[in-house]
């Protein structure tokens, strides 16, 4: 008989499949070790095996889901780095324990401490067993349960996903999963949302009453797990399992027209991104062209490749300029010491110093690259003041003045800044007098404007960006902007929540850009938002004194 539990969905799809239960189980261990010196070893070469393992899914999930989000595994590799960790596995040794003792020992208090913690901040605690789980697999010479082989139609059930998990499942084979714990701002669901992927968290033992090979639908709009739902309701929840791209611009039901383009950093992505829908491309991360190699690419490879996707879009191509430093080293880059390199010399600071003449190359290229079209758009990173715009601007004009004396062909693009710093958003309203338009990077911005570090996972909640101190330097940018008259787009992780959607369309932005596999269901959730309302809506967000309120607003859980 068919039945339904209640959870919280966290992916806007619906999918219908074959119940598969994925249970990692309690791994049999030895409680009292051998000879310490042996047991160091075993330690030592585990943690080499989760470096890797971590380094290989984070390579992973850069390439199939977006750079911002494999930025979660350079925590996994912080947890492993954390001293007081290995401090404490090696004092359970010394004491006689076994390595996996010692292991498990380590990671549960960190682990306790943060379940005792309230918000998204408790969800931390799936990280560290992600990482413990790397370490336990690679001491009982075990291999991680492959989730990317899974059959397909599969419907995935879990006590709980760590980040690592979900990374691996392949949204061509697992038609849905539900888990009996979790949240809708965890990692798990984070990555489900990139990866299109219905998801249902937070189902409760009830969970549990499902048994493998039943057919399960996945209702990740309602919150819904259907368990041998009938043949009516298989129908309705099995023929919305995939969206199919919106081709063309979407409007609200009152026809304010919202641009939805995509996020890339790879020429895979711009495949992606055509097949996606998406208007255009709303941030071209040019990095991938610059690093893991050994010298810097040349102006001719550089004008390849930004040719190669303007002409994959006949709409707007948004490039933004080498954005390096801080989490980003290039090798053949000097490489700075610095004490806070988040608050360093990186993004248009080390373009207008130390590496003045890439910048140069990069600008020489893109000008060639824009000949003969009108859809390439320049954005400089990590500003602050309206030198660093105005000094962005003269060399522009020097490379077009050099390139013109040359008689080589080329063509002025729009020119904007990232949105990204507490400075940018106050000097906002003299930035817009001097650039075509903005692009919020929510995620830098958030950790800014709260001060909270983003290598901080404890830090996680500050970061959020339903602050109302983000929400309201959002809506400060977006008057600025407005006022002289130069769009604003948002191109952080927040852009790509369809449940975020009518937030940002009622603030007034212009353009929301997303990893390409979120472009489905963000333009679908836009033809549904009544502009009027959702500034009333936004209205009253900005207005709210904590995420909490925010969130009552919004009416998530």
């Amino acid at each position: 008989m068919s039945r339904t539990l209640s959870g919280v969905g966290v992916t806007p799809r619906t999918g219908v499949g074959t119940a598969r239960w994925h249970v990692t189980g309690e791994r049999s261990r030895s409680e009292d070790g051998g000879d310490p010196d042996v047991e160091c070893e075993r330690v030592d070469r585990a943690f080499a095996s989760a470096e890797r393992g971590i380094e290989s899914t984070r390579a992973r999930v850069a390439d199939w889901i977006g750079e911002e989000e494999a930025a979660v595994f350079d925590a996994h590799e912080q947890f492993l780095a954390d001293p007081t960790i290995r401090e404490g596995i090696e004092a359970t040794i010394e004491a006689g324990g076994s390595a996996e003792r010692a292991v498990e020992t380590a990671f549960s208090g960190p682990i306790e401490r943060f379940e005792a913690m309230e918000g998204r901040v408790a969800e931390r605690a799936d990280d560290l067993r992600d990482v413990r789980g790397r370490l336990l697999d690679a001491l009982s010479g075990g291999e991680r349960v492959d989730l990317s082989t899974l059959p397909e139609g599969t419907v995935l059930l879990a006590e709980r996903l760590t980040p690592s998990d979900t990374a691996r499942l392949d949204p061509e084979r697992v038609v849905g999963f539900a888990t009996s714990t979790g949240g809708r701002t965890s990692h798990a669901s984070i990555f489900a949302r990139s990866l299109g992927i219905p998801a249902v968290v937070g189902v409760g033992e009830a969970l549990a009453t499902v048994e493998e090979g039943e057919t399960v639908g996945i209702d990740g709009r309602a919150g819904e797990v259907v368990v041998d739902p009938n043949e009516a309701t298989s129908d309705r929840l099995s023929t919305t399992t995939s969206e199919e791209a919106i081709e063309g611009r979407v409007a609200t039901t009152d026809d304010r027209e919202i641009e939805v383009a995509a996020n890339v950093g790879t020429s895979v992505d711009l495949d992606r991104a055509a097949e996606s829908g998406a208007d255009g491309v709303g941030l071209l991360r040019t990095e991938f062209l610059f690093l893991d190699r050994a010298t810097p690419p040349d102006e001719e490879e550089q004008l390849a490749a930004y040719e190669g996707a303007l002409s994959a879009f006949d709409e707007r191509v948004v490039v933004r300029t080498l954005d390096v430093g801080a989490d980003k080293p290039v090798p053949y880059l000097d490489a700075l010491e610095e004490v806070n390199p988040f608050l360093g010399l990186r993004g248009i600071r080390r373009s207008l110093a130390d590496d003045r003449r890439l910048f140069e190359t990069q600008l020489r290229a893109l000008l060639r690259a824009g000949a003969g079209r009108e859809n390439l758009a320049v954005m400089v990173p990590m500003v602050a003041t309206v030198e660093e715009v105005e000094e962005a601007l003269a060399a522009v004009d020097q490379v077009a003045s050099d390139l013109e004396g040359e008689g080589v062909e080329y063509a002025r693009p729009e020119l904007g800044v990232m949105i990204e710093t507490p400075a940018a958003v106050l000097s906002a309203p003299a930035l817009a007098e001097r650039v075509a338009f903005f692009s919020v990077g929510t995620n830098d911005l958030s950790a800014y404007v709260m001060a909270a570090d983003r290598e901080n996972e404890r830090l996680a909640e500050l970061r959020s960006p339903l602050q109302p101190a983000v929400l309201r330097a959002i809506a400060e940018s977006v008057e600025a902007a407005h006022d002289a008259g130069a769009w604003i787009g948002v191109c952080g992780e927040m852009a790509g929540d369809p449940d975020l959607a009518e937030l940002l369309v009622g603030l007034g932005v212009d353009e929301l850009s997303m990893s390409p596999i979120s472009v489905p269901s963000v333009k679908a959730r836009v033809r549904t938002i009544e502009y009027e309302g959702a500034r009333a809506l936004s209205d009253r967000a900005v207005a709210a004194e904590s995420v909490s309120e925010v969130e009552d607003v919004l009416g998530l859980d």
